[in-house]
């Protein structure tokens, strides 16, 4: 349904949101959301280049989230990664098709209907899921 990027970009922003006092490393990231180290770097550039995370280098340097969490939906984390691919045209390309077929159209609205999933659902919303949870908690981090 979605990319591992956009799946490792929704891991990072819930952790920085649940961080939000202060800078969090790549290291510490990577390694509290299971996401590999390597790979982190292009998360969370992709985050800060979309304006969702900031950035500091050097010493004591890291990541926080730049807005709210509560006013942050996981569609515009998961697009700053990724897109929810959706069908505008015969992706067939075949001449004459002007209007979706009936199995094209039926794979928009479900992609419709996964966007508007992830519109509603806020990265403050998963932080608090994620606290109360008893399954499927990342691991400890220090404050």
């Amino acid at each position: 349904m979605i990319s591992t990027t956009a799946e490792y970009a929704l891991r990072a922003a819930v952790l920085l949101a649940k961080h939000r006092d202060r800078l969090m490393g790549r290291a510490e990231i990577a390694a509290a959301t299971c996401i590999p180290l390597d790979y982190s770097l292009k998360v969370l550039n992709a985050l800060d280049a979309a304006g969702i995370v900031r950035s500091k280098r050097g010493p004591g340097g890291g990541y926080q989230l730049v807005r709210a969490a509560n006013e942050l939906t996981t569609l515009e984390v998961i697009q700053a990664v990724d897109e929810i691919p959706r069908i505008e045209k015969c992706p067939l390309g075949i001449v004459g098709h002007t209007q979706l077929c009936p199995l094209h159209k039926l794979l928009d609205e479900a992609a419709k209907s996964v966007e508007q999933a992830f519109r509603r659902v806020t990265i403050e919303d998963l932080a608090k899921a994620n606290r109360s949870s008893s399954s499927c908690v990342f691991p400890s981090v220090p404050s």
